[in-house]
């Protein structure tokens, strides 16, 4: 029902929906490994902590629409708990966003 309802609201099909999702995934998978593997380094190794701020808001920003995303294509694609728990547990792992986009989308 809300899934339907934000699709009437927003004029998204189930198509767009899906394709968003995925591009939201991809962003945030690199957003996530950017922060783990450039701004980390970059703040406990050399000192510079200015990367983390930056690279972690948007981060955080994306994990948000990531998860708003998830849910709302579980809903309208009927999903299991199963997988909406993989997208969701998945998303908080490095390269997860990517395994899941492979092996269930």
């Amino acid at each position: 029902m809300t899934a339907a309802l934000g699709r009437i609201i927003l004029g998204r099909s189930e198509v767009a929906m899906k394709r968003a999702f995925i591009i939201v995934g991809w962003i945030e998978g690199i957003s996530l490994l950017l922060l783990l593997f450039v701004a980390m380094p970059l703040k406990y190794i050399w000192m510079q902590p200015e990367m983390v701020r930056q690279v972690g808001m948007a981060h955080g920003l994306l994990f948000m629409l990531y998860v708003v995303g998830a849910i709302n294509l579980a809903l309208d694609e009927s999903w299991g708990w199963k997988k909406l728990t993989m997208a969701l547990v998945l998303s908080s792992v490095p390269f997860g966003t990517f395994i899941f986009e492979k092996k269930y989308l």
